[in-house]
């Protein structure tokens, strides 16, 4: 049964090689370029322990990061998509597994050598490159403080195998019960981009409790924001950071008495705030406008020395339904008729 599937799979198998093949020689390539930066600026250090050129380094690649994070972050959806759900649908969708069923070999058994095999092979192909981008990265995240942004943290370490598991199991399953493979891998798809989507924002950030801090917005903290007032025009401000420290919530505009910022006030010193003439910043007057009320907000966030356990516990959390999945899986196909 194992070599009949390995038959079967061996052509997306080559595939899947040929492309980590050449993936892993541009990363490797990115890799060095990466460490050579590194060592020019560690030389203009003169050999100091806290080189603040360093933080150049972080500058240099970002886009580069962020761009090798997005290639990688759709291959567990791809994996599962090409790999997972033809992998039952189109054996339904031919009747072949009939031959199969008639020979001894049970519904389970069929089902567990080819979730196996395939999951096997999705976790290789998802870990090495997952393994040469964090190693490719490595002196960029060192010094860049920013691995928990929902881009980069999924093309990390363990979490991007975790994904990989998941797809596959999807995939299978999916095809097991829409039983057309073109189908089965377009919702696929969708649904792995949605649990994608909801797990960074619904479910990361309250995997371990939040600490708590409250800022005050002076004049200089609120320039240093990336922006204000959120779609409804809230008096809210947004991409406040800290260092060593993901943010994961901040509270609207508050007064020394802890209650929200009326939204005539803010409203006011946005559209038509005092000109004092010498504000300065991206916010300019409105900054001080604000700062003149006393203001604070309270900050919600998870300290960066978490970092492996929420990779933990995500990619155990992805794991675990991927297991509730399987499940299902081996309970339809012993009770579907042939």
């Amino acid at each position: 049964m194992s070599w009949l599937t390995w038959r079967q799979f061996r052509v997306p198998a080559l595939v899947g090689v040929v492309a980590l093949a050449l993936f892993t020689a541009y990363v490797v390539h990115l890799g060095l370029d990466v460490r050579d930066a590194e060592h020019a600026y560690r030389a203009q250090c003169a050999g100091r322990s806290d080189c603040p050129r360093l933080a150049q380094l972080a500058v240099d690649y970002e886009n580069t990061s962020l761009y090798l994070a997005a290639l990688l972050a759709p291959v567990p959806g791809l994996l599962g998509m090409f790999w997972g759900a033809p992998l039952v649908a189109r054996e339904l969708e031919a009747g072949t597994q009939r031959l199969v069923w008639n020979q001894s070999v049970t519904r389970r058994r069929w089902l567990a050598v080819k979730l196996t095999v395939v999951g096997l092979a999705a976790m290789a192909v998802t870990g090495v490159a997952a393994a040469l981008v964090t190693w490719a990265m490595s002196p960029v995240d060192r010094v860049a403080d920013n691995r928990f942004s929902t881009v980069l943290f999924g093309a990390r370490n363990l979490a991007p195998v975790a994904y990989a598991v998941f797809a596959v199991v999807l995939g299978v399953l999916i095809g097991l019960v829409v039983r057309r493979t073109v189908p089965a891998m377009a919702v696929t798809a969708l649904v792995f981009v949605v649990v994608q989507f909801l797990v960074p924002n619904l479910v990361r950030p309250h995997l371990l409790p939040a600490r708590h801090v409250t800022l005050p917005m002076t004049a200089s903290a609120i320039n240093q924001a990336r922006g204000l007032g959120g779609i409804t025009g809230a008096p809210v401000v947004k991409g406040l950071t800290l260092p060593d420290a993901w943010i994961t919530d901040v509270s609207e505009l508050r007064t020394r008495d802890g209650t929200a910022l009326d939204r005539a006030i803010f409203d006011r010193c946005f559209t038509d705030p005092p000109r004092t003439g010498a504000a300065e910043g991206p916010f300019g007057d409105t900054a001080t406008c604000l700062a003149d009320h006393d203001l604070h907000v309270d900050v919600a966030y998870q300290p960066v020395g978490r970092y492996w356990s929420v990779q933990w516990l995500e990619s155990g959390c992805y794991l675990l339904l991927a297991g509730l999945l399987a499940a299902v899986a081996f309970r339809r196909v012993q009770r579907r008729p042939s």
